[in-house]
């Protein structure tokens, strides 16, 4: 019964036992790794406020606020930058969520409900709202938001809902940082004594004669720091030796380069082709079937054409038609063709009217008809527009300035169009009516087709890399004392395709760039992966460099241990005892001695001059700080010293003071307001801190 008794007590802990073995019948092996994974902390993207922020829900928080962003933008795909715009900004919404708005109502604000409403669609409504719901004037619109809120209860996607419930988290959290700040201004007083104090001491200046006695960089045999002395000073400042992760590795890295032989057959088909390059009548086509380089319709004006290449813009400047010989640059073949002179502005000023619809090339044909009996654009645009936002300069219609950079797709006839003539043009938004109101002046440019073949490595050449790299990798398995062996002996190889350097550097999770070598992320995450002494397998990084990698030393987040920062302690504490040493013997020196010439003489010194000295600083730029502290207090017409500064020792002279008033009571409220500011900025940062907020976004992206 005793057993039996004990078993009843373990029985949801047998029940667990006997289930797994059961389980891994039925239940893949790798979903249990999953599960194991999704469980571990190792697997969070961050930690805020002691919640555990894992992958999945901020991946789920990624697709919501990328949604967001395509019905604001209208954009359905984002490239790299976008993406982590967006990421950041879900983990600033939730750095609000978890951590901002708890401490904000736990100094005592609030955002009520009658107070969102107002802010949402009252009378004091939020900037948020006025700028996502603008009229054609770029003012506020009431009706824009109603029309919104009618749409939302009508859409059945949720989109609307979506990007409603967006905003009033953005407006609500706005509206905690808000009184936040004001609590932390109102806070931070000045009253009239202190902002009388202020000007006084920015509008007093010292004229200063001092000596330096600069400190030497031979290092003093008879300053010892003591083991004792660095523990000491390390458990006295443990708080600055707090660090990130990290991971101190070697690696090599060979990267793919097209061997001689390569280029050679390269230059050759390359010549084969020319001959058709500069006869062809469809130069668009041969550009698209066989270059590097895109085809374009833009005329370069002289210069232009230096970054693609020297010789390309001095065979263009002194022709008008033709093609240039082939150009040879290192490993790329280039040669030009001169299509097109014309006088062409750099900038022209463009209007329109856009039409959707099945009976838009219609509309656009009988407005254009009443525009030639002189009809006035913007009113028929204000009429008949489908594009109610573009009101450059206040004129709907107006699109503004363009040039053949920033043009929007199907526009690129607007350079070459003449003055105050509309037309009719397709995009892909539409049918236009289109008109250039004024122009730059003119000037020559003309239209250049490009012919660019940049020779690759053939696969016998990325062979003979990988073959390289695997060469070494079987070397350096086992360890750090084979990896540095491989270094050694593979460096002394003459090989025909590359030599052997080993780079040391320390990485953290959020490396992604070794040297001038991008997405390398897989090998920071190997780094992580792996222990001390650990040499990697072959890392192949864009196809195109093969690493191979070992893991020196690895560190924790938290605090460096004494070990790994006491040559930094040591040093410290060494410039400590030193510049009292200095100071102490200087003091020894100049003794007795009352005139700042013969003490500039017994040091090997001189007397420098300096004026309009200001405790402030505000007015004196490059001087010592300390020197400066020592001259606001020091009497006048006395030398005083020796000061031990942050370069070495002074004596100095104050000569005499001088009370101004360019320091006004502008300027101290001025400074006042910008370090409120400055402190503002700082509230989220401190409040990460003290909830010792991890954010390990690196290791996922």
């Amino acid at each position: 019964m005793a057993v039996l008794q004990k078993l009843r007590g373990w029985g949801i802990i047998l029940s667990i036992l006997v289930a797994l073995p059961l389980l891994l019948f039925i239940i893949d092996p790798s979903q249990i790794q999953s599960v194991l994974q999704a469980t571990s902390s190792k697997y969070d993207v961050g930690e805020i406020n002691g919640k555990s922020v894992s992958y999945n829900d901020f991946q789920a928080e990624v697709d919501r606020m990328s949604r967001i962003y395509e019905m604001s933008t209208g954009n359905s795909s984002q490239n790299e930058r976008q993406q982590t715009e967006i990421r950041n900004a879900v983990w600033q919404d939730l750095l609000n969520r978890y951590l901002f708005v708890k401490n904000a109502q736990a100094a005592g604000i609030t955002v009520g409900n009658a107070e969102m409403l107002d802010l949402t669609s009252g009378e004091n409504i939020s900037p948020v709202m006025m700028n996502n719901f603008m009229d054609n004037e770029g003012q506020f619109s009431r009706e824009n938001l109603v029309a919104f809120l009618d749409n939302m209860e009508n859409d059945p996607s949720g989109s609307y809902r979506l990007y409603w419930d967006y905003l009033k988290n953005t407006v609500e959290n706005n509206q905690y940082y808000v009184k936040y700040n004001s609590l932390l201004t109102a806070s931070n007083y000045e009253n009239p004594l202190m902002l009388s104090k202020s000007i006084e001491e920015n509008n007093v200046t010292a004229d200063v004669d001092f000596v330096l006695s600069p400190y030497s960089f031979v290092t003093d045999s008879t300053i010892v720091v003591s083991d004792k002395e660095i523990r000491d000073y390390y458990e006295s400042h443990r708080k600055f030796f707090r660090q990130q992760a990290s991971r101190d590795i070697e690696y090599v890295v060979y990267q793919v380069v097209p061997s001689q032989e390569d280029i050679a057959n390269e230059g050759e088909a390359f010549t084969a082709l020319y001959d058709e390059f500069a006869s062809t009548d469809n130069v668009r086509s041969f550009i698209q079937r066989n270059s590097d380089r895109s085809y374009s319709d833009y005329f370069y004006k002289t210069g232009e054409l230096s970054s693609v290449n020297k010789e390309i813009e001095e065979f263009v400047a002194a022709n008008t038609a033709g093609t240039s010989p082939i150009i040879s640059d290192g490993n790329e073949f280039l040669a030009a063709r001169i299509l097109e002179t014309a006088q062409l502005p750099d900038s022209v000023y463009v209007r329109h009217m856009m039409f959707t619809g099945s009976d838009a090339a219609h509309l656009a044909d009988s407005l254009l008809a009443e525009l030639g009996k002189g009809a006035n654009f913007a009113n028929l645009a204000a009429v008949y527009s489908d594009d109610k936002n573009s009101a450059y300069d206040g004129e709907l219609g107006n699109l503004g300035w363009m040039t053949q950079t920033a043009m929007l797709p199907g526009f690129e006839s607007v350079v070459s169009a003449k003055q105050r003539t509309p037309y009719v043009i397709t995009t892909q938004y539409g049918t236009h009516i289109v008109e250039v109101t004024k122009a730059t002046k003119p000037v020559l440019k003309k239209k250049v087709a490009i012919y660019a073949k940049t020779a690759l490595a053939s696969q016998e050449t990325f062979n003979s890399y990988y073959n390289l790299a695997n060469k070494f990798a079987t070397l350096a398995n086992g360890g750090l004392n084979n990896y540095l062996s491989a270094v050694d002996s593979m460096a002394k190889v003459k090989d025909a395709v590359s030599g052997t350097y080993s780079h040391p550097i320390r990485v953290y999770e959020s490396t992604d760039t070794y040297g001038s070598i991008g997405h390398a992320k897989e090998l920071t995450r190997w780094a992580f992966d792996n222990k001390p002494g650990k040499v990697s397998n072959i890392i192949t990084v864009d196809n195109n460099y093969f690493f191979v990698a070992v893991v020196k030393a690895g560190h924790k987040e938290g605090y460096a241990k004494v070990e790994e920062v006491a040559q930094t302690i040591k040093d410290q504490l060494y410039a400590e005892k030193y510049s009292a040493k200095k100071t102490a013997e200087t003091g020894e020196l100049i003794a007795g001695l009352t005139d700042l010439e013969e003490i500039a003489s017994k040091l090997n010194s001189t007397v420098t001059s300096q004026t309009g000295i200001s405790f402030s600083s505000l007015n004196t730029r490059g001087l010592d700080p300390k020197l400066m502290g020592a001259v606001a207090a020091a009497p006048e017409g006395k030398i005083c010293g020796p000061v031990e500064g942050s370069v070495g020792v002074y004596v100095f002279r104050v000569n005499g003071r001088e009370t101004g008033s360019f320091y006004t009571e502008d300027d101290a409220r001025n400074y006042h307001n910008q370090t409120n500011y400055y402190a503002s900025q700082m509230l989220l940062p401190v409040m990460m801190d003290d909830a010792d907020v991890k954010d390990n976004r690196a290791r996922f992206y």
